[in-house]
């Protein structure tokens, strides 16, 4: 079953275990460089007017997936803009093979973000404006925040992918061979891994994302509903791009230069991303700190309730709370 804005504009899939929040707007935004953005915007549903909530996915993510994380926001009188980056989702996906994660720069996350703040979020939503931001685009975010204090109030980062866990000391010697095999012409080739199998009943026990069964089978029935939303292995190229902007964020210099207000959080039991190199960066800010979440895998939002419920205790204390 799938809800549409009219018949040749951008779908939302809608499965019984996943309701899509009532009065979203659907669209599309296309960035400079011609790649199609689809995109979501919903109003506050209760509570005093707060501003919005500019939502970032992590790699392989979509807007269906943030459902519920959308509702509690609004919950609490935000706004609620979202989008799926380039390559992934409802967007534009960038190479014949559509289930191979691909960009050619990482940089491109950037012309996403700022085609959609410029086009969408200023024109269409309440200020003030907060960024949420999950893993990749926890990555994108930060990069994003050391490039224009104006564009957000607040940067709030869930698991951001400043590294990869078990590949802290091999980041550069990776990142040099995924970029000579893209310069070999093998960019569009995909990095196997046996992580970037389809969501399944069976895939449940041993997953990294969750330990919520209820919240992981809605992932599995969404992509089972639709197939096209489904991302499988990163690209040489991607990886090539990933692996430099974690480098970039790695350096010494790096946290002088974010001069918006973050709060970073780490996930304890997070295997995907680096929760060690997390907590580097959180002690070296000078415009904000981290947490650690306790018993959380790397998908916060969609952890069970106590994980969700710690999470969003943070961001209550360090955005909610401070638009009263």
């Amino acid at each position: 079953m799938t809800a549409k804005v009219d018949p040749t504009g951008p779908k939302l899939v809608i499965v019984p275990s996943n309701p899509v929040p009532a009065g979203v707007r659907l669209g599309y935004v296309t960035t400079p460089d011609r790649v199609k953005l689809r995109y979501a915007i919903w109003p506050k549903s209760a509570g005093p007017h707060r501003g919005t909530v500019c939502l970032v996915q992590g790699r392989t993510e979509y807007i269906e997936k943030y459902f519920e994380t959308i509702a509690d926001f609004r919950a609490r009188g935000f706004a609620v803009a979202t989008f799926d980056w380039r390559g992934q989702g409802g967007s534009d996906r960038l190479i014949g093979n559509r289930t191979v994660g691909y960009v050619d720069r990482f940089d491109d996350y950037w012309t996403d973000l700022r085609t959609f703040h410029a086009n969408i979020l200023l024109p269409d939503c309440p200020p003030p404006y907060y960024l949420v931001g999950h893993s990749m685009g926890g990555l994108a975010s930060l990069h994003a925040a050391t490039r224009d204090r104006m564009m957000f109030e607040r940067v709030f980062l869930s698991a951001p992918m400043v590294s990869l866990a078990g590949m802290e000391e091999s980041i550069a010697r990776w990142a040099v061979i995924a970029e000579t095999l893209s310069f070999l012409g093998l960019g569009r080739v995909p990095f196997k891994r046996r992580g970037d199998r389809r969501p399944t009943e069976e895939g449940f026990a041993d997953n990294p994302l969750t330990s919520d069964v209820l919240r992981y089978m809605r992932m599995v029935e969404t992509v089972r509903a639709d197939d096209g939303l489904y991302l499988g292995s990163p690209s040489f190229r991607w990886l090539a791009s990933a692996l430099r902007a974690m480098l970039e964020a790695g350096r010494a210099d790096f946290p002088g230069r974010l001069q918006i207000p973050l709060l970073v959080l780490a996930a304890a039991r997070d295997t995907i991303v680096s929760t060690p190199a997390i907590e580097q960066l959180g002690l070296r800010l000078r415009n904000g700190r981290h947490m650690g979440i306790a018993g959380a895998k790397h998908e916060m939002f969609m952890e069970n309730d106590t994980v969700r419920g710690q999470v969003f205790a943070a961001f209550d204390a360090f955005v909610t709370n401070q638009t009263r």
